[in-house]
């Protein structure tokens, strides 16, 4: 104590952190900006999700301050940026239980509370709690047979109670973090690989062009199919239609349908497979039928979104590589609407074009080998810091002054450790955008549903404090000297179970990394024809083959005229594409082939949440070419019934009896079918005739079949009896 007193004041450190802490808030500021309208966005939604993605984003700050401070203390001025211990206790303090309240109680809450159908927030309420109540049944249920675990070991009651909260969460959150980590560190470096060759990276554009149109057109249909039910549900009068009247016109308002006849049903194109509207209008049918609005308005809008991004990339992407004949690049003239910077030319037409083809690419592979060889460290040294810590490359990149068996972390060191946990924290949370197996769920540029936007920041929050706890354990015995391990660390490692899982669970991480490193996500995807949006993004092994990478999406040669009739058809969208700029927010995205009016409802917040169109550009309202995907050849799928809130989710059965029946529906004819018979002679009953069989006209859709045996047909494919 007298040395701590006696040690050098830490005001220099403290105006640090907090100049630290101030660029952080400005950081997570603009990322919510990106994807959120600020100005429109409620307080109950913007304020926790900034505090869920501001603490993590603290826990690299803290960390590295933590293990300098917690060093010898020999040499203090060797250590950088310090604090004193009560600080730091206060701190991790703070941090670990904000962070934790947020991940399992008040986002998921706030999550469903937006999600909710229902209009008055008592009704919101009640059913969050209730979507729920499962939920927190499971987690409470683990919790109480971990307590009777850690109770009978270490028999202490209130000690037991807080290390098997601390304990459960911190295991859940590493499993997840050991699956998503390993895949970004794959992922990361492999896709800068790919995109430093140019026709390489225009050619998996080109692939994937359909499956996102098609999805777009989807989008559009299941929208159109409940704008179909809203207008027919506000033509119903009287009974118990009566009671819900206000209801159901901001329900018209939510739609885009024509003011002047806002009932009539045939306006809408729609795929004709809507469900039909029950006798008695509930409470709950509404609710329902309002959650399914607002997701379907807001899928639209993310596919709208995707599909602008990938012309955008499309057309760059060409503009380079044609520039190779020229020398000459030109991205043609910036949108009226795109920022200052997107509008200023500082480079001359061959500067750019060098430094496009040349000097990108180049950069890429750079930086594409130096993470390669991050991740080899990060996954040798999870591999090692059970048995022989010792070998962990990571500790000997951040500890620098070594002193006896342990060592002391200068600001170097923590400049380092900072930047190693970036990276994991990075190769965790792409890894999330990546993998499409949450129900559908996407970031959209300035236009993210509230939803989404809790769920997403959730995840943030639940693998900062496991993904922090496990890069401390790559530096050996001097991560049990910190005051973080003194908060948690004991806790996890209060029985022998923590402490092993601890250290060998994270060996699993070669699992999704040769998953993803032998692309094991596409061979299932070709086997199987099920998982197409298992890995939209990280599992294009075999984008680059003459054909699709999923069932129904076509080559890359129909993603390429696709491309290419949207950009030449619809001058707007190509010049968006071509410009580069962001567009100002419009106040709807209208409809391809249907009607005109785009004024209702206009980026203003709604009951339901913020406006799911504002922020996102669209093309004019002209036809658009059609994909030429079994999907359209056959049409779609009948709809989900009217209480099914996710149409989205087919379980493995569903989805392999669609493909068996759109395999067997778009087969044609072959030509030796239709050609066989022709020299064999049909009696005269069968509609045969002299000059030989009939069989080819049949297979053709001619009259000569069955329905000859029972009298003829009419015309239409009725039988006449």
């Amino acid at each position: 104590m007298i040395e701590i007193a006696a040690s050098p004041s830490p005001v220099p450190s403290v105006v640090f952190a907090l100049a630290a802490l101030l660029c952080i808030s400005g950081v997570v500021l603009l990322i919510l900006r990106y994807y959120l309208p600020l100005r429109t966005t409620p307080a109950f939604l913007l304020v926790p999700v900034f505090f869920a993605l501001w603490l993590p984003a603290s826990m690299v700050l803290l960390v590295p301050i933590d293990l300098a401070s917690s060093a010898l203390v020999d040499d203090i001025d060797a250590r950088g940026i310090w604090l004193q211990p009560g600080a730091l206790r206060v701190s991790w303090r703070i941090t670990y239980w904000l962070t934790f309240a947020l991940t399992w109680f008040i986002l998921p809450i706030l999550a469903e509370y937006s999600d909710s159908g229902y209009r008055e927030p008592k009704d919101k309420l009640l059913d969050s709690l209730r979507a729920n109540a499962q939920y927190y049944a499971v987690v409470f249920g683990s919790g109480a047979l971990g307590l009777i675990y850690v109770l009978v070991s270490y028999r202490q009651f209130f000690t037991s109670l807080k290390g098997t909260a601390m304990a459960l969460a911190y295991c859940w959150g590493l499993v997840l973090v050991i699956y998503l980590m390993g895949h970004g560190l794959v992922s990361i470096p492999r896709r800068l690989f790919r995109n430093a060759n140019i026709s390489g990276r225009l050619r998996r554009i080109q692939t994937h062009a359909p499956r996102v149109y098609e999805k777009m057109e989807d989008a559009e249909m299941d929208l159109e199919d409940i704008e179909m039910q809203v207008a027919e549900l506000s033509q119903r009068k009287g009974g118990s239609v009566s009671l819900f009247t206000d209801w159901i016109e901001e329900l018209v308002d939510l739609t885009n349908l024509p003011e002047s006849h806002p009932g009539r049903a045939t306006a809408v194109r729609g795929s004709g497979n809507q469900s039909p509207l029950p006798n008695v209008i509930t409470e709950k049918y509404l609710a329902d039928l309002t959650r399914r609005l607002v997701r379907a308005r807001h899928a639209r809008s993310r596919y709208v979104d995707e599909w602008n991004l990938l012309l955008r990339d499309a057309a760059k992407t060409q503009a380079i590589l044609d520039s190779a004949a020229s020398k000459q690049l030109n991205f043609g003239n910036a949108s009226p609407n795109a920022g200052f910077w997107d509008r200023r030319t500082l480079l001359t037409p061959y500067t750019r074009f060098l430094v496009h083809y040349y000097l990108v690419p180049s950069l890429q592979i750079a930086l594409a080998a130096f993470l390669s060889l991050a991740s080899v460290c990060i996954v040798w040294s999870e591999l090692v810091k059970g048995l022989f810590p010792q070998l962990s490359v990571i500790r000997y990149s951040v500890i620098h002054h070594q002193v006896a068996a342990k060592g002391q972390v200068g600001l170097a060191g923590q400049a380092i450790a900072a930047l190693w946990m970036l990276y994991m924290c990075a190769a965790a949370l792409i890894s999330i955008t990546e993998v499409k197996v949450w129900r559908g769920r996407a970031l959209v540029r300035r236009n993210t549903a509230p939803e989404p936007a809790f769920w997403y920041a959730s995840q943030v929050a639940r693998l900062s404090v496991p993904l922090t706890y496990n890069f401390m354990t790559f530096l050996g015995v001097i991560y049990r000297d910190t005051v973080f391990y003194d908060f948690l660390g004991q806790l996890i490692n209060l029985t022998d179970l923590g402490k092993w899982f601890d250290y060998l669970f994270p060996a699993f991480i070669l699992l999704p990394v040769c998953a993803t490193l032998f692309g094991l996500y596409g061979k299932i995807r070709r086997v199987f024809g099920f998982g197409a949006d298992i890995l939209d993004a990280g599992s294009d092994d075999d984008d680059t083959s003459g054909r699709g990478t999923a069932y129904g999406t076509g080559s890359w040669r129909e993603g390429r005229d696709l491309i290419e009739r949207e950009l030449n058809g619809t001058s707007r969208r190509a010049n968006a594409a071509v410009g580069g700029g962001r567009s100002t927010p419009v106040l709807s995205i209208p409809r391809a082939g249907r009607r005109g009016n785009n004024s209702n409802n206009g980026g203003h917040t709604t009951p339901f949440g913020t406006s799911p169109t504002a922020g996102v550009t669209a093309g004019p309202s002209g036809s658009r070419p059609q994909a030429n995907t079994s999907a359209r050849r056959v049409g779609r799928a009948p709809a989900a019934a009217a209480g099914d809130a996710d149409q989205e989710d087919d379980n493995f059965f569903e989805s392999l009896g669609h493909r068996f029946k759109n395999t067997i529906d778009t087969l044609d004819t072959p030509k030796w079918l239709q050609d066989f018979g022709q020299g064999i002679k049909k009696p005269k009953w069968m509609g045969g005739n002299e000059g030989g069989s009939s069989s080819s006209s049949s297979a053709r859709g001619g009259n000569s079949d069955v329905r000859r045996w029972f009298g003829g047909g009419d015309g239409q494919g009725r039988i006449r009896l």
